[in-house]
């Protein structure tokens, strides 16, 4: 169970000060990897991404708790997240940076000791040259597209690499990797299509690991795990396979404080464009929290809060700095100005108010904000 059911807010003077506390349980975070690496045989690696700040937990924390869980290798999005994290993991662990090469960065992949996953036969070729004029092979990944259509070899660069294999002259090629468009859906298609294709690249490329699976891949079963999975949002709580029980455990809470409460009655309104009106006698909570926060402005009159396990919808509108709940059905004494109102807890985890959102767990985690006091929790030695 989640040290974050448990977790009372620090009394410390950046807590007092703070408008909101996100605790961040750094033993669910190691144990969500452990669950995705017990899906895989021995042998295959389980790897971790940690681009955008980790989800929004912090990558720097998040990372240093994943080594110690057992990580070895790491992805991130750009050249400057892998610098920052080469820096907190020091030595050791393999970095991998999807977004590929810089013009004009290249020795900067290898001062830090990062990876390229080289995403067109442009990379390719540009890394090659690099590798030549430095006189030895230097790590890459490459991405080959079966169906995103995003980054990665076209079919037609593909096969330019199968029938020129000297366009992979001088690297030390580590990984080969694709990304499938639908693995949260198990039974949709273009998971088995996309699975062929790649298997039909692999059988076709120089001898490399390969690396297919993200979070909700690892779920799909063995034939999608190759060398090295990919979890990502699993690792930060969210449900990897969505209509099934979550095998995941929640990791950020976050809670804000009470500022005010008030009781209004019809006709009386509550935020910018009165889009609440009151229906009877209601007692009204500002909380310290507001789309400047992370905190989506589409959670107006949709969002919920829970007090001390009391249900308290959110009513009118998110504005930049506060929200407003009705705590009629709060009892008083757990709602006075400085006590906390959870809007991402135990009762109300991430995939729920992504839902309420109309949006996603990636999109919940990565917004969240700098003003948060933070509190890592971590008791595992």
């Amino acid at each position: 169970m989640s040290g974050l059911a448990s977790a009372a807010a620090p009394n410390t003077p950046e807590a007092r000060r703070a408008g909101a506390i996100l605790s961040i349980d750094l033993d669910a975070l190691k144990t969500n990897w452990r669950t995705c690496n017990a899906q895989t045989a021995d042998g295959v690696e389980t790897a971790a991404v940690v681009k955008a700040a980790a989800y929004g937990i912090g990558a720097d924390r998040a990372a240093q708790a994943l080594r110690s869980a057992g990580c070895k290798t790491f992805f991130v999005a750009t050249i400057d997240e892998g610098i920052r994290l080469r820096s907190a993991l020091g030595d050791g662990p393999a970095v991998h940076i999807f977004n590929g090469l810089m013009d004009g960065a290249e020795r900067d992949y290898t001062h830090h000791g990062l990876t390229p996953v080289l995403n067109s036969l442009g990379e390719v070729d540009a890394w090659r040259a690099f590798c030549t004029g430095v006189g030895e092979p230097l790590a890459c990944d490459i991405h080959v597209d079966t169906g995103m259509s995003r980054l990665g070899l076209e079919n037609d660069e593909i096969q330019k690499v199968i029938n020129d294999p000297d366009h992979l002259t001088h690297l030390k090629l580590d990984l080969i990797l694709s990304h499938l468009t639908s693995s949260e859906v198990t039974s949709h298609p273009d998971n088995s299509a996309q699975l062929a294709r790649f298997q039909h690249v692999l059988n076709h490329m120089p001898p490399a690991r390969a690396t297919l699976a993200n979070s909700s891949a690892i779920f799909l079963g063995p034939e999608y795990h190759f060398d090295v999975t990919r979890p990502g949002v699993a690792l930060y709580g969210v449900n990897p396979i969505p209509g099934q029980p979550n095998p995941m455990v929640q990791v950020v809470r976050l809670q804000a404080k009470i500022l005010q409460v008030r009781t209004i009655d019809t006709p009386q309104t509550v935020g910018y464009g009165a889009t609440h009106t009151a229906q009877r006698l209601e007692r009204i909570a500002t909380v310290s929290m507001g789309y400047a926060d992370g905190y989506h402005r589409s959670l107006s009159n949709a969002g919920m809060a829970y007090i001390g396990g009391h249900k308290a919808p959110v009513v009118g509108r998110v504005s930049m700095d506060l929200i407003t709940l009705d705590v009629s059905a709060v009892p008083e004494e757990l709602c006075r100005p400085g006590m906390l109102a959870d809007l991402i807890g135990p009762n109300n985890p991430v995939d729920d108010v992504a839902e309420r959102a109309g949006t996603v767990g990636y999109e919940i985690l990565t917004s969240l904000g700098s003003r948060f006091h933070r509190v890592y929790l971590n008791k595992e030695t």
